[in-house]
C-alpha cells in the first residue's frame, strides 16, 4: 500500500531521493545537467512543501512545490525509483502537491522538465498539464519543456 507523507525539503528520505533524481538526470541530460543541477541547489533551500511516497515503509518517490507567484507553485523534483515505477506512485505524489497547493489557496501549477524525460512528460500530459513557454531561468533552453495545468481543470 502507497502512503504519502507531507514533510519539507529537510527530510532524510526526500534527500535520498532526490539525490537519485540528480545521478538520473545527470545521465539524461548529459553536459546539459551542470546548468540544471544549479538550479536545482538553488530551490532547495525554498521548498517547505515536499511529499515522500512510502511502499510498505520503503521510501519510494518524491516531489515538491514552491510558490511562483501570488497564484501558482512550481511543482519541482518529482521522482520515483525505477524498480518502482508503473505502480502509480508519481502520480499520487503528483495528485497530493497540488492538494496540498489547492488547500493553501494557490490556483494552478507549472513545472519544468526535459526532452530527455519523455515518462514525464506523459505522466504530465496525462495528468491535464499543458505546454507553455518557457519561464524563468528556463527561457532560451531547448531541453526544457515547461507546463501548466489550473486547479479546476479536470482530466
Amino acid at each position: 500500500m502507497l502512503r504519502l507523507l507531507r514533510t519539507d525539503s529537510d527530510n532524510p528520505d526526500f534527500l535520498r531521493l532526490v539525490r537519485l533524481l540528480d545521478a538520473d538526470l545527470a545521465l539524461r541530460d548529459g553536459a546539459e545537467h551542470l546548468i540544471y543541477a544549479q538550479l536545482n541547489q538553488a530551490a532547495m533551500p525554498q521548498l517547505r512543501h515536499a511529499v515522500v511516497a512510502y511502499q510498505h515503509d520503503e521510501p519510494v518517490g518524491c516531489g515538491a512545490f514552491k510558490e511562483f507567484a501570488p497564484d501558482l507553485v512550481e511543482i519541482k523534483r518529482v521522482f520515483v525509483e525505477p524498480a518502482f515505477r508503473g505502480l502509480g506512485a508519481a502520480r499520487a505524489v503528483l495528485a497530493e502537491l497540488e492538494q496540498w497547493a489547492a488547500e493553501l489557496g494557490y490556483a494552478g501549477y507549472v513545472l519544468e522538465t526535459g526532452q530527455q524525460q519523455p515518462e514525464a512528460i506523459r505522466l504530465y500530459e496525462s495528468s491535464g498539464y499543458r505546454r507553455i513557454p518557457n519561464f524563468g531561468p528556463y527561457v532560451g533552453m531547448a531541453n526544457s519543456v515547461c507546463m501548466r495545468k489550473n486547479a479546476g481543470d479536470v482530466v
